[in-house]
């Protein structure tokens, strides 16, 4: 069985039972979402202690009073839109979400926003400002546009009285002394500045191109909320957005935001740094025409020094005729030397390499005497040998050529043999396929028979 707890806003937050055990992170998000839906936006007062700025740009603190404290956490997002800088012991009204951290348990406030206490009112219109202009895309990043490196001319919105004024002028003699600076006055406080701010922009868009200007600065002092209220104008914002040329804004100190920072296309933190944005191409050019300068004179003196080297050794191969002749007859001596004593030496060696030679050539040399003795003995030896093997051959013919005449057919045939052809001048060895009144020859030791065959026997 579960109770239900209604919220704020009639739905129920579903608790469990008397016998159901939570987690411990079960109960810390039912607490959570029980706290946020119970209490709505709401401003809570007191004095900020224990700040912290983590590197991620959120703000960490503890708002506090005499009899007690909570713990408070505020986003980058949000912390980046103040208009002041948090320190601690100052008295503030936080607008903020009552909520739990789940993971330690802790109860704390989730800042929305911040203002100073005694400037709330104030404070809560700058606020609605804002966001409605930022709502219909007046301060989108995409409709900043980017500052000419090199401007012509300036145009400046302040007052003349004003020490802003000043500050842009000195800062401008120091860094760009050559630029040109046309000043729209217009009261920085009070109730008037805040229509004559608006209308001297206009002024100044209205005569950019007549009067030559490529960049507005719209500059003014440090002070409290209520000295910067002008500059908080819907008017003033709107003018800047449709200016023709960049607007940069350099209102108050560092920790000093108002509506015309947000509308500019850049914001500087002071007058000063204005001016310096403005001058910033310029002066980077001087910069580094200082460095190009130095680079070019050290460049120039290393290329001087490098044809100095090689004049001076220019100077030293740049001799007398006289004197260079004596070298090159000292030289050719010392050649002709030392070409005697190669050849010297080359002949040495080829003398000794030449006796070399003849020794092994009489070691080689034959016995002639010996070796015609020893031809004759082999000539005399070669003819007993041919006339013996000549003899034996002769035997042996002999012994074949009878061999021979006692198997030849001639001698055959006069023993009483002969021997039978058919027509076609076969041999024939058996009566078998001769048939009767054919045509034989026979062929006897002397002489050849025709005749006629009559019969056979098998």
């Amino acid at each position: 069985m579960q109770t239900e707890l209604p919220h704020g806003d009639g739905d129920p937050c579903r608790l469990p039972s008397a016998g159901h055990v939570l987690s411990v992170a079960e109960l810390n998000r039912l607490a959570r979402q029980t706290l946020e839906s119970r209490f709505p936006l709401l401003w809570v007062g007191g004095e900020l202690s224990n700040l912290t700025r983590a590197p991620s740009g959120h703000l960490y603190f503890t708002l506090k009073d005499a009899q007690a404290q909570v713990r408070c956490t505020m986003w980058r997002n949000r912390a980046q839109l103040l208009p002041f800088r948090p320190e601690n012991g100052m008295r503030v009204e936080a607008r903020a979400l009552v909520t739990l951290y789940e993971v330690r348990g802790d109860f704390q406030l989730g800042i929305e926003a911040l203002r100073q206490a005694g400037v709330g009112n104030l404070f809560e219109a700058f606020v609605r400002l804002k966001d409605r202009l930022a709502g219909e895309g007046l301060f989108d990043a995409a409709l900043k546009r980017a500052l000419p490196r090199y401007p012509r001319r300036l145009g400046v919105v302040t007052s003349p009285a004003a020490a802003a004024w000043h500050d842009v002028l000195a800062t401008l003699r120091r860094r760009a002394p050559h630029l040109e600076v046309v000043l729209y006055p217009a009261p920085v406080q009070g109730e008037a500045a805040r229509t004559r701010l608006a209308e001297a922009v206009r002024v100044a868009s209205a005569r950019a191109a007549m009067d030559g200007i490529d960049l507005l600065l719209l500059v003014r002092g440090g002070g409290g909320i209520e000295d910067l209220w002008a500059f908080n104008d819907e008017n003033l914002a709107r003018a800047i957005r449709a200016c023709p040329v960049p607007v940069v804004s350099g209102i108050g100190h560092e920790t000093d935001f108002t509506i015309a920072d947000f509308a500019a296309d850049l914001r500087a933190a002071t007058p000063t740094g204005a001016a310096e944005l403005a001058s910033a191409g310029y002066h980077e050019a001087c910069a580094r025409l200082t460095s190009l300068g130095r680079t070019l004179s050290a460049a120039l003196h290393y290329r001087l020094d490098t044809l100095a080297q090689r004049l001076d050794r220019a100077a030293l191969r740049l001799v007398h005729p006289r004197e260079r002749l004596a070298v090159a007859h000292e030289r050719t001596a010392r050649l002709g030397v030392r070409l005697a004593a190669a050849m010297s030496r080359r002949l040495e060696r080829l003398h000794a390499r030449n006796e070399q030679l003849c020794l092994r050539l009489e070691a080689r040399r034959p016995d002639i005497d010996r070796e015609a003795e020893r031809c004759a003995r082999l000539a005399n030896r070669l003819v007993l040998a041919a006339d013996r093997l000549i003899d034996r051959q002769s035997a042996r013919l002999e012994g074949l050529a009878a061999h021979l005449q006692h198997l030849a057919p001639h001698a055959v045939l006069a023993r009483g043999y002969s021997i039978t052809r058919d027509a076609q001048g076969h041999i024939l060895r058996t009566s078998a396929g001769v048939g009767s009144g054919e045509k034989v020859s026979v062929e006897l030791a002397t002489g050849r028979l025709h005749a006629t065959v009559n019969s056979t026997d098998a």
